[in-house]
């Protein structure tokens, strides 16, 4: 009976391999992308590709375990959430309030700790940031909101 379950199981993890979730790559557009048009220093610049594009971008790096389901699914929905939040790839698409928004957000949520997740940073080990990086990106974002 055990048996039976655990093939059944593992059929149906198999079968839902090939249901995936649709990725939301798109085209760099430097008219709208935050570092084209703010010009940050190449430090700053380099925390944001490494700490924030992944989930704030329509430039997100897919790591292997994006092929599994439903670790793609968990992992689509958490991109597609953020980038509502805070979408470095549309910040010249938006409303100047908007984008003033979007910095005050990212000054708490990276000033408190809170961004970039513990879960990115297990596995992602350059986007752990040190409290030197961290003031960097808050000063950087509390000048954005002026």
């Amino acid at each position: 009976m055990l048996r039976k379950a655990v093939l059944i199981l593992l059929g149906v993890l198999v079968i839902a391999q090939s249901i995936r979730p649709a990725r939301t790559e798109e085209p760099l557009d430097p008219a709208a992308d935050l570092i084209a048009l703010t010009k940050p220093s190449a430090e700053v610049e380099h925390l944001l590709r490494v700490a924030c594009y992944d989930c704030h971008s329509g430039q997100p790096r897919y790591p292997w375990y994006m092929n599994i389901t439903p670790v793609n699914w968990w992992m689509q929905g958490h991109i597609n959430e953020s980038r509502e939040h805070f979408d470095i790839s549309a910040w010249g698409r938006v409303s100047a309030e908007k984008r003033a928004h979007w910095a005050e957000e990212a000054v708490e949520m990276v000033g408190e700790e809170e961004m970039p997740l513990p879960s990115y940073t297990w596995t992602h080990g350059d986007a752990r940031l040190t409290e030197e990086q961290r003031l960097l990106l808050t000063n950087y974002f509390s000048a954005l909101m002026r």
